[in-house]
């Protein structure tokens, strides 16, 4: 199955019952994260009365931890954040946790935090043999500390490097179908437990 990524084209989301956010942890140009990400976006879009925005942090100028500026991206990324029903969090595994990157995506969701009281799933990838189990949990804590109701289907993937050909491609079955899973189980929440706007 081709995955091909996604942009933020327009603040808005799309004009559905539930809206997910999903927020990429990675900004690097081959980005295995982005690449994991979108399938399991692709995966809630093919789902009746979803829609998706991507938050690619790269389009965003977002300030630095307790810098207390308040700027036009902060801003935007509050609002997109504010307006999803539930989210999903795709990192790295750096250094034994979680990336930088979406601890500052985080970090400008103001306090409280615009995901405090959303549904939120967690997919992680690593090159290594033990996958991201280190970053997702700790992810996880930090997304239950601000307030989210982190579900129990988070995803750790070994040896992406290993998963995707030149095309992006992913070329691992069982690998699809887990990534899948994450976004199919947070629908799954969100149509449940979740009130429609």
């Amino acid at each position: 199955m081709r995955t091909k990524n996604i942009k933020i084209v327009k603040d808005k989301l799309d004009d559905k019952n539930y809206k997910i956010v999903a927020i990429v942890g990675s900004i690097s140009k081959n980005s295995y994260t982005r690449k994991s990400l979108n399938i399991a976006v692709n995966e809630i879009k093919s789902h009746d009365n979803f829609s998706v925005k991507i938050i690619d942090p790269r389009d965003f100028d977002l300030p630095a931890p307790g810098s207390g500026i308040m700027n036009e991206s902060r801003k935007r990324l509050q609002q997109i954040v504010g307006e999803a029903d539930g989210a999903l969090l795709a990192t790295p595994e750096y250094n034994g946790s979680f990336s930088s990157i979406i601890k500052l995506v985080i970090e400008n969701l103001g306090y409280p935090s615009e995901l405090s009281g959303k549904p939120i799933s967690l997919l992680g990838i690593a090159d290594g043999d033990m996958g991201a189990i280190k970053a997702i949990e700790a992810l996880r804590g930090v997304c239950s500390h601000i307030g989210g109701y982190v579900l129990p289907n988070a995803t750790s993937v070994a040896h992406i490097n290993q998963k995707f050909d030149v095309d992006d491609n992913c070329i691992d079955e069982q690998t699809e179908r887990r990534i899948k899973r994450v976004g199919a189980e947070l629908v799954k929440y969100i149509s449940r437990f979740v009130d429609k706007k």
